[in-house]
C-alpha cells in the first residue's frame, strides 16, 4: 500500500478515475429516478392488498 501511494497519480489516472465516478454517480441518478418514476404503481398495490385484508378482517369479524 505504500508503494502504491508513494507515487502521485498520472493525468490518465485521473482521467480514468472521474470517468469511473461519473459513471456511478448517472447509475446511481437512474436507479432513483426509475425508483421515484414507479413508486405510484407500488403504492396502489400496497393500498388494494390493505383494504382486501380489512374487507375480509371485517367480514370475518362481523360472521
Amino acid at each position: 500500500m505504500v508503494f502504491f501511494m508513494s507515487y502521485p497519480p498520472t493525468r490518465r489516472q485521473l482521467m480514468v478515475s472521474v470517468g469511473f465516478f461519473a459513471a456511478g454517480v448517472s447509475l446511481f441518478v437512474a436507479g432513483a429516478y426509475l425508483s421515484l418514476a414507479n413508486i405510484a404503481p407500488q403504492q396502489d398495490r400496497v393500498k388494494a392488498r390493505n383494504d382486501f385484508v380489512k374487507d375480509r378482517l371485517r367480514k370475518w369479524l362481523d360472521d
